[in-house]
């Protein structure tokens, strides 16, 4: 994906509202600026890589929430791995 475009994040949110769109990347940014990973590969700005994660439908309303859950998880498990090693 070369471009990423607010119609490629509507399709995902669903209801081409754009107040939705803006409300769930403002979350998902806030939640980046307290450690957590980006979902998608890239090297963008913090805004690109955020709309980037919601048209590739790893960020919605529904998991919004439990993002930050999922975060962690992972980090003990690849933790536990080290240290099995």
């Amino acid at each position: 994906m070369a471009r990423i475009t607010c119609e490629d994040c509507l399709e995902q949110v669903g209801d081409d509202n754009r107040f939705n769109l803006i409300h769930l990347t403002i979350k998902r940014i806030k939640q980046h600026r307290h450690g957590e990973p980006f979902l998608v590969e890239g090297k963008n700005k913090e805004i690109v890589m955020t709309l980037r994660e919601i048209a590739a439908d790893k960020v919605r309303f529904d998991n919004i929430d439990e993002l930050p859950d999922l975060g962690k998880d992972e980090e003990v498990e690849e933790t536990e791995l080290e240290s099995e090693a």
